[in-house]
């Protein structure tokens, strides 16, 4: 048995599709369907059953999954202590981030590679639900979000600054006289709102059921900065976390009046696992970036 059919198995079982891990993988469908036959000799049992041309995981498919993620990931931990013997001049870090928390990560990031030049970035944008699901397999090294601190045996959670659900207008707009609206005053503007997959979203959509409030037709968009731009125009508004605003000072931010309107971001990291330098020292420096800061509008 091998690191690599091990690889090769995980992305086929998280695909249930050779073509497309194999795709995933940049190896021939071929390849991957002798390692993974390889890999079942060596084991005695069958991994997958073939229907045709789909795939699923048989009962020891499934169960040897989680196995083959943890002896996969502890290679790496293995592999990494190595690498942080000779200190933060070479290896790599990926941070998942949802769309809002852009500002922050770009500043973050930044920071980090000034003082850590030889470190590769990698960056993935992605809902929290998604983000999660690449922490939990060790896809990403952490997530920023809105995630709530809880009790959690897998995950290390860690508040980052407090932001505000807010309505976001052109600075032409008159309703930037006021130091906040109400959700009522949402109903008699021209919106354009982050699709319902964004938790941003079920947040507003929670807070105006519970008013009993129904906004109108409003355009609806999954991606935080055509928003924005949108709302440049002056003709819409849109709803965002304060946090949100970013590279657009003709915007301005005013808190949405009422009670739990704010929201916490948090660091997510994997728990009992090795923490490499890199995770670490990100870690350090963004939380003391934003330790003590408060969104735009807060």
């Amino acid at each position: 048995m091998e690191l690599r059919q091990l690889k090769y198995f995980i992305h086929a079982a998280e695909q249930l599709n050779f073509t497309n891990a194999a795709a995933e993988l940049y190896i021939t469908q071929s390849t991957l369907s002798q390692q993974i036959k390889q890999l079942e000799d060596d084991l005695c049992v069958p991994l997958f059953d073939r229907l045709g041309k789909r795939v699923r995981l048989t009962d020891a498919g499934n169960q040897f999954l989680s196995h083959a993620r943890k002896t996969l990931r502890e290679a790496d931990e293995g592999r990494q202590v190595l690498q942080d013997l000779i200190g933060l001049k070479t290896g790599n870090l990926t941070v998942g981030a949802t769309y809002g928390l852009t500002a922050v990560l770009v500043e973050a990031i930044a920071a980090f590679n000034d003082r850590y030049p030889g470190i590769s970035i990698q960056i993935i944008f992605g809902s929290t639900e998604y983000l999660l699901e690449c922490v939990y397999k060790a896809k990403i090294d952490c997530m920023l979000s809105f995630m709530p601190v809880q009790p959690s045996d897998s995950l290390d959670i860690k508040p980052l600054f407090t932001a505000t659900l807010s309505l976001v207008v052109h600075r032409s707009n008159e309703m930037t006289k006021r130091r906040k609206v109400a959700l009522q005053q949402l109903t008699r503007l021209q919106l354009a709102l982050p699709a319902k997959s964004y938790s941003v979203r079920n947040y507003l959509d929670e807070a105006l059921a519970n008013e009993g409030i129904k906004l109108p037709g409003a355009i609806e968009v999954n991606d935080i900065n055509a928003l924005l731009q949108l709302a440049d125009t002056g003709r819409w508004c849109t709803v965002l976390m304060s946090s949100s605003l970013f590279n657009f000072p003709s915007l301005k931010a005013i808190p949405l009046e009422g009670t739990g309107m704010q929201r916490q971001a948090t660091i997510t990291l994997p728990l009992g696992v090795y923490q490499k330098k890199s995770l670490v020292a990100f870690r350090e420096i963004i939380s003391k970036k934003q330790g003590n800061k408060r969104g735009p509008g807060d």
